[in-house]
């Protein structure tokens, strides 16, 4: 048998004999996990049959989050209309990000609301939770808009899911009775749990080899809510690239907001108000305000729990204010 590369002319490339199916399953592999868009972007402008087929249908619905890591200072009617294409070919984390950005940045509200949907009847954990955040603070809308028990539906869900502000934010409801039938222990035990997926991908994430299962610790007779009360000091886990785009877009002077509406204190979340005094102010010191008890959990952790002005008025306060402080 002749082999093929006998008819092999010099003047050509190799690339060209590669079929195009090999080269998309390629293309679908680098976007699903390129760690960035410049990644990604600059392999398919390296020629023009790389660029036709980095547009097929398969790698565009592969891409995975962190190619839609676009910085706001290089958002443009073509990473628009990229993310469009994306969202064409089935992209749930595209219909995510689309959806974000164009309800909070570019004040699209329908739209948004749709693209997130679409991507929550998929199943996407954080679209599920920004529905609740949305529902719980009537975005977009009046206070009459507000349907809180939609949003602790949709917590639900996107806390099965593993979305762990999704459980915090389930296990605040639950204490506090909002939205739900008050159980507090109940709510508690779902602190206690999300403290408990926070550790864990740290440790994950750290030291896999050493991650052991902390899931049946501690007791759920367990009455704290704290993981601090136990000598643990969870880091802040990963922030997601929209709500990054989202803080950068309006802190930056591009987006510019409303007088008298601001944006959720905790800085990985980056949501706007879309009303004046829709977020929640801090309870003891009221100079800082949160879309959701969630957020406001996490930055007294992390930050507040420091700068908060009546930090010593600790007790009953401090607890109504960070829940899980």
């Amino acid at each position: 048998m002749r082999r093929p590369w006998k008819h092999y002319n010099k003047r050509q490339d190799l690339f060209d004999y590669l079929p195009d199916d090999l080269l998309v399953f390629i293309l679908s592999k680098l976007s699903s996990t390129a760690p960035s868009p410049s990644d990604f972007i600059n392999i398919i402008l390296t020629c023009k049959r790389l660029n036709r087929l980095g547009l097929h249908r398969l790698v565009l619905s592969k891409a995975g989050p962190k190619v839609f890591a676009i910085k706001p200072k290089n958002w443009s009617e073509h990473a628009h209309c990229f993310l469009k294409n994306c969202v064409s070919a089935g992209n749930v984390d595209a219909c995510y990000t689309l959806g974000m950005i164009r309800f909070y940045c570019l004040q699209n509200r329908g739209s948004g609301l749709s693209l997130m949907a679409k991507a929550a009847m998929k199943s996407h954990a954080a679209a599920l939770y920004s529905l609740a955040v949305i529902q719980f603070n009537g975005s977009g809308g009046s206070k009459r808009n507000k349907d809180l028990g939609a949003g602790v539906a949709l917590s639900m869900r996107a806390s099965l899911l593993g979305h762990i502000d999704a459980l915090r934010e389930l296990g605040h409801c639950l204490q506090d009775g909002y939205g739900v039938r008050q159980n507090v222990a109940q709510g508690r035990r779902l602190l206690v749990e999300a403290n408990i997926r926070e550790l864990m991908c740290v440790l994950r994430a750290v030291a896999p080899s050493r991650c052991f299962s902390l899931m049946t610790w501690p007791p759920a007779r367990c009455q704290s809510p704290l993981l601090s009360e136990y000598g643990c000091n969870v880091p802040v886990t990963e922030v997601q690239p929209v709500n990054l785009f989202m803080r950068e877009w309006f802190e930056s002077g591009i987006g510019k907001l409303e007088e008298g509406l601001r944006l959720c204190a905790h800085i990985g979340c980056g949501r706007p108000e879309t009303r004046p005094h829709e977020f929640r102010r801090c309870s003891v010191c009221g100079k800082v305000n949160y879309c959701s008890r969630g957020c406001q959990a996490l930055d007294w952790k992390l930050r507040h729990k420091m700068e908060c002005s009546a930090t010593e008025v600790f007790g009953e306060h401090a607890r109504g204010h960070g829940g899980d402080v």
